[in-house]
Order: structure tokens, then sequence, then C-alpha cells
């Protein structure tokens, strides 16, 4: 898989470095004025339109960047992917977040077994579990429905689940299939999120879903014990059985736990948690949210954009012109950040998910054999539903960094609003934005049209626009489970391929084991501290004085409490 030329050593890397100077010699304003040029850089796939005619690339850019992908081997790499061949090999693992939205019928490989079918088990096993529990069938300790869910789990458990519930809340059919019922997600282990979680809610209604491949998380698993305690006090320990269950793969400690193994829903090594909101880690509480059937069409909808995703031509395939493009803007043309800005508010959720996605799986700097990288990668991804965002950080935008910008449109709103006599209704005013901010971003403003307007001449200078300030749009027909699962997949796949032409692993993510293992030193001397009034050792002076102070500020913490829960 892995080779030690790394892509900077090849011609076309090289072409592209020297393409560059022609680039700084155009500005996107006379870019823009050639129509074929345009016309040649929008691209469609099952209802989603993607215009990245306000790049700053030409044709010719395009054809350098397809030579490179040719170099880098990225159609052998997207086929391994598919293939089940062992491309995480660093842990020495398959790469198959694409089989956990397979239909039934399709063949998948890892080790020479079709995992499909081990999907599909717990599919059906999810469907049956969650019809029960929405339906009544299956009660909790008192005899009483669960309507409400907490499910308890951190990063990839967490916010890709988060944002296809945020995206969710206010679709028509998922609307619907959600009355009466409450989905909440516990990530942070500081107890305020604790409150909040449990704020409202009654232990006799509550279901809560543990998310830990392992079981071993410290985070999920000291909240997964604290929500045991919430369950246990109100209701006795018997009653854990019947209002938790896990998502892991380790049946032997969720059983410890005192979960009843026959509700363990189980995930694969082939699956990385950020790329696992389709497995039985989103699957599970957004069917017991919205129903099995709705969250069935999320799965679809990931599923038809993975197909295009092996399928199509590279110069058409949209994932794929999305990666080039990012690694055009970092690697060549210098820009490290990328704005996602979905102009709908479903989609608030969107961007701190890509970002977990994006900076665990390409922030690397060695290539897949080790060898360190002489050349930028990885993006600095952030973002915020328009036309918030615009009242934020678009000034930096527009007249201070070059940060390249996704624009994410929806035809059709979820919650259409029409007032009598306005000019245009609610989703067109927003709509507006969508389409103005890549032309302000692309031509901006010379002094000459300022000068035209008769703006006093020492304000000139702040009210230049440089413009040639790249971005590409987005255009979903609609918001809904489909199309939702089609925007996942199609970032999933562009993050891809990126790590494929960057010649990095961005399916491991080593980085954020140092401040654990830290950590852990840490809560040994605060254990040690508190209970046994042992002196801080073994740390440096900051972190010494730190702690010091922590200690004597927090001195009324009892060394031996008694267990407290929150109260709101």
């Amino acid at each position: 898989m892995g080779s030690s030329t790394l892509i900077c050593d090849t011609q076309p890397w090289k072409d592209l470095k020297a393409h560059v100077e022609d680039i700084k010699k155009t500005h996107l304003r006379n870019l823009m004025n050639d129509t074929d040029r345009c016309k040649s850089m929008m691209v469609e796939s099952d209802g989603i339109f993607l215009d990245y005619s306000r790049q700053c690339a030409t044709p010719q850019t395009l054809d350098k960047l397809l030579k490179l992908a040719e170099a880098a081997l990225l159609k052998q790499k997207i086929n391994s992917m598919f293939s089940g061949e062992r491309i995480n090999s660093t842990e020495n693992r398959s790469v198959l977040h694409v089989a956990l939205r397979a239909s039934k019928d399709e063949v998948i490989h890892s080790d020479g077994k079709n995992v499909v079918l081990d999907v599909w088990q717990v599919l059906d096993k999810i469907r049956d579990f969650s019809e029960r529990v929405r339906n009544g069938s299956w009660v909790g300790a008192t005899g009483k429905a669960l309507k409400d869910v907490i499910a308890i789990g951190i990063g990839g458990s967490f916010l890709g689940p988060l944002f296809v519930h945020t995206a969710l809340q206010t679709d028509a059919e998922a609307v619907e299939s959600a009355r009466g019922r409450q989905l909440r997600f516990l990530a942070n282990v500081d107890p305020i999120d604790v409150a909040r979680n449990i704020t409202g809610l009654n232990p006799e209604t509550t279901l809560v879903v543990v998310v830990s491949k392992t079981f071993t998380t410290a985070e999920t698993m000291l909240n997964a014990r604290t929500l045991r305690e919430w369950i246990s006090s109100a209701l006795g320990p018997q009653a854990v059985a019947k209002h938790m269950v896990a998502v892991s793969t380790n049946l032997t400690l969720v059983e410890k736990f005192g979960i009843d193994p026959k509700n363990a829903f189980a995930f694969w090594d082939w699956v990385g948690g950020r790329y696992s909101v389709c497995s039985a880690v989103g699957v599970l509480p957004l069917s017991l949210q919205y129903g099995f059937s709705v969250i069935e069409k999320f799965l679809k909808g990931a599923s038809s954009i993975d197909k295009h995703f092996y399928s199509a031509p590279l110069e058409k395939n949209i994932p794929v012109l999305l990666g080039l493009l990012s690694v055009w803007n970092v690697s060549f043309l210098g820009y490290p950040a990328r704005a996602i800005l979905p102009y709908s508010q479903a989609l608030e959720k969107f961007a701190p998910h890509i970002q977990q996605v994006s900076m665990e799986s390409n922030g690397k700097g060695v290539s897949i054999d080790g060898v360190p990288l002489p050349f930028e990668a990885g993006e600095i991804d952030f973002g915020e539903p328009g036309t918030n965002g615009q009242h934020s950080f678009y000034q930096l935008i527009h007249q201070g960094r070059v940060i390249p910008c996704d624009f994410i449109g929806v035809v059709k709103s979820q919650q259409p609003v029409y007032l009598k006599d306005e000019v245009v209704n609610n989703h067109d005013e927003l709509m507006s934005n969508f389409f103005a901010q890549p032309d302000a971003l692309a031509y901006g403003k010379t002094p000459e049209q300022l000068l035209k307007e008769n703006v006093a001449q020492r304000l000139i200078p702040h009210k230049t626009f440089s413009g040639n300030r790249p971005s590409l749009s987005l255009l979903l027909p609609s918001l809904n489970a489909y199309t939702i699962g089609q925007l996942l997949a199609i970032y999933e796949h562009r993050i891809a391929v990126e790590g494929f032409i960057w010649g990095i692993n961005s399916f491991d993510q080593w980085g954020v084991e140092l401040g654990k293992s830290l950590a852990s030193q840490v809560r040994k001397q605060l254990n040690a501290s508190r209970k046994k009034k042992e002196p801080i050792e073994g740390f440096n002076f900051s972190t010494t004085a730190m702690l010091t102070r922590y200690l004597e500020a927090s001195a009324d913490i009892p060394s031996d409490p008694s267990t407290l829960l929150p109260k709101m």
C-alpha cells in the first residue's frame, strides 16, 4: 500500500508547484468571465450540485491535479479501501465504513469474510430493539415506557450522531416519528454535562446507551458509572439491566458493568470512531429517537455517494474533486484553513463533526511509511451556519487572511415561513446571502469602484476588498435523512482523498494518546494528594505550581466523599 517515494518528489507535484506562478497572475474577476471554464467546473450526482468555478484554478490546474492523482495511485487506493485491504497499516486494519451502509445483497470482504452479513445482523437487531422500545413492548423497571434516551460517548461516538440528530430535528418526517421522545448526548466528563443531561428527566422513563468499543474509555465509563448510580439510587441496582444498553465489542466488561450482553450491539475494528456514525454508534440512538425506517434512508443516502465515489470517473467525482482542490489550496497555494459554511441552521453541528473527521484523519506529519513530510498537509477546519457566521468571522475571510470556503445551501427549507407583503420569504432571504457571499469573496471591490461611489479618500483603503478568495458551493435539493447521509459521505471520502494524495494514513490517530497517558499520571497524583495527603511529585515546576493551587483552592472537597449527584 505504502510507497517510500514521497508524492512531492513526483513530476506532477513539481508541475503544480511551477503552475502556482501562472495562477498568481490571474484573478477570479477575470476567470469568472470565462463561461466555458465555469461550465466545466460544475458537477451533479443524485441531486447534489457542486460548483467549484470560484476556486483559484483553471482547466489546466484540474488536468495537473488529475495527473497528481494518477501519480498518487488514487484510484488503486480507493479500490483497496473498498476491497477490504488493510490500508490502515499502522494498526493493521481494513477501513470499511462503506460496508456499514451497504445494501443487504452487496458483498464486501475483510479477511475473506463478507462483512455486510455481520452489519445487517446488527442493523436487524437495532431495528427490532428500537421498535420494541418505541412501541412500549420493552419498558423500564417500573413498567413505564422509555421515551427519553441519553447516549454516552465521546469523539466519534458523539459528534457524528449529534450532527445527524440536530439535522433531523426539524425534518417533517423525523419530527412526526420523534413525537413525545427525547434524545440527549452526554460526552464531556465535566459534571456540568451530566447535570444538563439528567435535568428534567425521570430515571423511570430513561434509557441510557453507553458507547465504547472497548468499554474502557475513561471519560465515557466515568459518565456511565455516574448514570448507573443515578438509575440505581432511584430504582434499585436491578433496574440497570432494563435501563442501560451498550454499543461495544467487550461483552465481558459489559456484563461486569451490569448490562445484559444480549443488549450489547457490536461494531468492528475496521470502523474508525470518527467514521462510525453509520454503525450502531449512531444508528441505535438515532433509531430509538426517529425509528429505524428514517435512519435507513440516511444510510441509503450515504451509500449512494459511496457508489458514486467508487465508480465515477475522477474528473466527475465529487469527493475526488473536493479532495484534490483541498490539496491544491493547502499544499500549493498555502491556505491552511477551510471554513465550512452551511446556510441551514439544521446543519449547525456539521462543522464540529467534520472538524474531527478531517483534523484527526489528516493531522499527520509523517508519510504512511513514517517519513517526515517536507510539505504542508492537513486542514484547519471550522465553521458556523450562515447567516450567523457573517456577523462573526466573515470580516477576516473578506479582508484578512485568505480562507477557502465551502458554502452549503439547500433548495427547500425544512420549515418554510411566508409572510404577507414581505419582499421575499425567510428562506429566500437566507439563500440571497448564500448566492451573494461567494461572489463577494471572488470579485471583491476595487478602489476605482469606491471612487465612483464618492467614498472619502481616507476610507478607500478600509473599504477595498481584494477579492480573489476561493470558495466552492454545494447545493442540496432538500435536507432530509437521505441528503444528510449524502453530505456526510461526500466529506468522509473527500478527506480520504486528501490523505491518499498526501501519502499519509488518514485512519489512525496516535496524536490523541500522549495527552491521555499524561492525564493518567495526574489522576493518580490527585487521588494520592486528596486521600493520603501525599506531596506532588514527578511534574515540572509549572504543572506542580498549578496542581498545588488547584488542590489548595479545593481543599474543602472531602477525601472520602459519599455519592453526590447534580441537582438542578
